[in-house]
């Protein structure tokens, strides 16, 4: 895989650079509610503009069906972009019209454009190869190289990931070489103990790499959501908490596994739990109660890990050497249910180890906490592709530069 920094010794100066970011960021009417993934790309857009390349900088944002829609337009992420370059940024309000090339066609060495949502096109997702080539032609023609940075899509086979690179000479940004680099750390050259932290809400979300963690982990720490299927596993009533019961043969195989091959897979001792899921708005108070997880009341519903539970897990993260966290312990959008993956984030950052916050909901929590992101080994941008690569998947988006 070639890098930027390749690129960078060959010169760009002059050049179109096609940037494949990935700048989709969550929005609240309308205002960025996290700008990490538009940080993520600054070092390669800035080293590409500060090296004279006219900057094409390209993603998707949400899920629009094929066609315009104004409330994942990109004109947001360009805005922020332009702030955090400290200068101005051009935005085309098409993907590759007449605006987009007008766009590019109006840059000057070390100026950055950026063009609308790439998913307005219906060609960017298609299951078509065809179309989807089509597409990647179009976009291929405003520019003369490709630096493939957003990490956050590789695991997706789309035109601006997959087929685009395959028709520019292409280069791994500095955030993919990064992204890489770390989970290389997580899977070929581990030091151990190696403890593997999963929440989030749907287990079978996360099934694929249990099962590949099995094999390499030395504990696996279950919370959020998905922790009350294995409960329920176990043989416990667990209310009204969020349950998979067609995952449960499943889980329970994974169990039986994970204590066959010496891998402890720790689960809750205690939840905090409601009749009401709260009100993540208002942020009303809650009122929860705690309780043992094998004394769950039927009439509610598991919406954090207790007290217990967070001890228990840290003294399994004390003596960590490699640390992967993704998904949180509970509803930490609410104060009442952050406490869990609050300190979930704390005993990570006590680890002697190398530290990973799988992306996703993840590195949002450690932000919307108040956590200083540099007290982590590594925060990376895209949980869903972190977790296919642990699962030993080929992503097509790295494939693409590898070729």
């Amino acid at each position: 895989m070639k890098t930027i920094e390749e690129l960078l010794a060959e010169g760009v100066d002059g050049k179109r650079v096609f940037v494949r970011a990935d700048l989709n960021v969550p929005l609240a009417d309308g205002l960025i509610t996290d700008d990490g993934r538009i940080r993520a790309v600054l070092p390669t857009v800035e080293a590409l503009a500060g090296a004279g390349a006219k900057v094409i900088v390209a993603s998707h944002l949400g899920r629009p069906k094929g066609a315009p829609d104004p409330q994942f337009s990109l004109l947001p992420a360009a805005e922020r972009l332009a702030e955090l370059l400290g200068k101005p940024v051009a935005f085309a309000q098409d993907t590759v019209g007449p605006a987009a090339h007008d766009a590019v066609n109006g840059l000057e060495p070390g100026q950055v454009a950026v063009i609308e949502n790439l998913r307005f096109n219906a060609g960017e997702t298609s299951k078509d190869d065809t179309e989807r080539g089509e597409f990647a032609d179009r976009l291929a023609a405003l520019a003369d190289l490709y630096v493939g940075d957003g990490f956050g899509a590789v695991h997706r086979k789309h035109a601006s990931v997959y087929d685009l690179p395959k028709r520019l000479p292409h280069y791994a940004g500095f955030l993919i070489a990064t992204e890489v680099g770390v989970l290389k750390k997580l899977t070929d050259d581990v030091r151990r103990p190696y403890v593997v932290a999963l929440g989030g809400a749907k287990v079978s979300d996360k099934l694929a790499v249990i099962d590949e963690l099995l094999g390499k982990a030395d504990r696996l720490l279950i919370g959020g959501g998905m922790a009350y299927t294995f409960l329920k596993a176990k043989g416990y009533e667990v209310g009204i908490s969020l349950l998979q019961e067609d995952q449960l043969p499943a889980v329970t195989e994974y169990m039986e596994r994970a204590e066959k091959s010496g891998v402890e897979l720790v689960l809750p001792v205690d939840v905090l739990v409601s009749t009401d899921f709260p009100d993540l708005k208002t942020k009303a108070p809650a009122n929860p109660s705690t309780v043992a997880a094998d004394a769950i009341p039927a009439d509610q519903e598991g919406l954090d890990i207790g007290p217990e539970t967070r001890k228990l897990y840290a003294s399994k993260l004390a003596d960590a050497q490699t640390v992967f966290w993704n998904g949180p312990m509970g509803v930490f959008e609410h104060p009442d249910y952050a406490e869990g993956t609050k300190e979930l984030a704390q005993a990570l950052i006590d680890s002697p180890g190398f530290t990973v916050v799988g992306g996703g909901d993840s590195a949002a929590a450690v932000r919307t906490l108040g956590f200083d992101e540099k007290a982590f080994g590594h925060i990376s941008t895209g949980g869903g592709a972190s977790l296919e690569y642990l699962e030993g998947k080929t992503l097509p988006g790295l494939a693409a530069l590898e070729d």
